[in-house]
Order: C-alpha cells, then structure tokens, then sequence
C-alpha cells in the first residue's frame, strides 16, 4: 500500500494553488494550505477558493504571512509529517512592482528563504517545488524560450525576484542537499482564475459594457496555458519526486532544476480576446494603449525538458479553455 503523502502548498488560497490542492486531495494526499489571504485581489474569491477545500477532510488550513518567518518555521513543529512543499504563494503581476515594490521583496525574495529553511527543519522532507515564472526570460529574443537559454534581462522587479528565488533555492541545493525544482509558469488561465489577469479582466469589462485596455494592438503574443494542464505538470513533478531535481541545470551540480510549464503555442492576444467575446456572445470595446516597459513582446514555451522528465504534455488550446472559463466566469457573477 502506497503511504499518503502530505504535502504543504502556500497560497492555497490563490488559484494555482487551490487547483492543485483539489486534484491532491481527491486522490487521498493529506493537504497543509498556508495563506495570508491579503487583499491584492478581492479575497471573496480566495475565501470561496478556501471554503471548497475545506470540505474535505485531509485539508488543514494555516493563515499566515510569508514575512512572518517564525510562523512559517512553526509549521515544521506542527506539522512533522510534511514530505513535500510545493511553495506557490508570491506577490504576483508585473505592474503592480511600480506601486509597491517592497511586496515583492517580502513575499518573492524573503519568502523563498523562509520556505527553504522551513524545509531544512523537516525531517522528512524529500522535494521542494516552487513556482517560478516565464517573466525570468525577460528581453530574450530567441523562441521558444529553453530552460538553457540566459535570463540576465529582467524586464520587471516581479521578474526579478522569481529569478532570484531560483538562485537562492540552487544555493540550499548545494548548501544543504535540499532537492528543489523550479516550475515556470507561462501565463496561466482558466475557471477560479484571479481578477487582475487578462481572461478575467477582459470578461468583466466586456460583461459591464466597459472598454478593455490591450497593450500593442493586441500583437503581443502570449503561451496561455490552462489550469488543468500546469496541475497535471505539478503532480507529474510531485509523484516524480527528487529524481528531477537530481539532474541538475549544471554537471555535476546540486540537487535543483527548473522546468518550463506552458502550452507550448504563442498565440496573439487579439485571437485570446476574440475568443471571449465569442464565448460571451458580446464585442469589446478596445482602448489601445502603448505596451508598458514591464511588457515583453512574446513568450513561448519550450517543454522538451518537463516532457522528457515527468511526461507533461498540456493537451488544452485556448479554443476550448476560454470557453471553460467564461462558462465559470458566468456562474461567478450570476449572469
């Protein structure tokens, strides 16, 4: 009989999260969400994101803050049996830096030391995943982006900092012999998703009658990737365990290794927003605007190395995740 696992996910109140720790918990894994349920988005949705989870019974929720680094370590004394962390919670958007920088640095750069020295204190744990970011590949111009190809150009202090977790969690690596493997997510969507991205965004103004901003004429071209898809990424690295994290990015090097997870299709941003005026039967009203500093012009996936690995193979274009999205965007608003 195959032990359980139990697993500590962080910001399981967000939307990756929450995703993740559903499908985690309909299979039988025991389930420690830690979240500071903070109002950068309306935390109704997080706190319907939390209501659902805690129906089931292998779920045990901790409200906390990633800055609090002696709560995040009490977790190791409450909760010995934890084997696995997947660390998603992050101070997310790239925009949002030019408001409040200092987010960024207590939840993206402090954070991952406190996860990481939690993770030195648990006896039985075998693998950290940590969510990183297609935002690391910043001003590259060579597509689709491979986890070998240089991420010196950060376009954003958000990109920034998800780099620099990488950096710091290669250092516990070789530090401590903590496996640690970094999953870069490429423009995440789908139902549950959160108010400040784009799918969201744009349903809601178009629903209201309001004008959507698109940035560079809608010639931006984006890897949306669905939920579904960057979840069954996850549990393919989870049940791989530290295997991954022992072919390490450099020969002979520590125990870490990052990941690509997108859909593999860099589709233009008008396609994306045509799509949801079709699934909502409405037109938007289009404000262009010029592409922010912050932007990149296009993102695109390379995934032969997370194929090779953990067998993730995203199977969902955005023909149909878009309308998955809108049908649960309707139920959300009552509309």
């Amino acid at each position: 009989m195959v032990r359980a696992m139990t697993i500590l996910i962080t910001g399981t109140a967000g939307f990756i999260g929450f995703h993740l720790a559903r499908v985690l918990l309909a299979r039988g894994e025991r389930v420690v969400g830690f979240d500071s349920v903070n109002d950068y988005y309306d935390p109704t949705l997080k706190e319907a994101r939390l209501a659902v989870l805690a129906t089931e019974p292998g779920f045990v929720m901790v409200r906390g803050d990633l800055a609090d680094h002696e709560a995040v370590l009490a977790l190791a004394d409450r909760f010995p049996a934890i084997d696995r962390i997947v660390h998603l919670a992050a101070q997310a958007g790239v925009r949002y830096a030019e408001v409040n920088p200092w987010a960024y640095i207590d939840a993206n750069a402090m954070g991952q030391v406190a996860i990481l020295e939690l993770a030195r204190r648990l006896k039985r744990l075998s693998h950290v995943l940590y969510a990183s970011s297609s935002s690391v590949y910043g001003g590259n111009t060579k597509l689709p982006f491979s986890e070998t190809d240089p991420v010196e150009r950060p376009f954003s202090l958000y990109a920034a900092t998800k780099r620099g977790a990488e950096l710091t969690a290669a250092s516990y690596a070789h530090l401590y012999g903590i496996p640690a493997t970094g999953l870069r997510f490429f423009t995440v969507y789908g139902p549950w998703g959160r108010p400040d991205m784009a799918a969201f965004l744009f349903a809601k103004a178009i629903v209201e009658g309001r004008p959507i901003t698109v940035y560079g004429e809608g010639k931006l071209k984006r890897d949306f990737t669905y939920v579904d898809d960057i979840v069954a990424g996850l549990l393919g690295c989870l049940d791989a365990g530290p295997a991954v994290a022992a072919r390490p990015d450099l020969p002979g090097g520590p125990p870490h290794r990052v990941y690509n997870l997108g859909n593999h299709r860099s589709e233009l941003l008008s396609r994306y927003i045509a799509l949801i005026e079709q699934a909502l039967g409405r037109q938007a009203v289009i404000d262009n605007k010029p592409t922010p500093r912050a932007d990149v012009p296009e993102t695109y996936a390379d995934i032969t190395r997370a194929r090779e690995d953990f067998g993730f193979d995203p199977k969902t274009p955005i023909d149909v995740g878009i309308p998955r999205f809108v049908a649960w965007f309707r139920t959300w608003i009552g509309g």
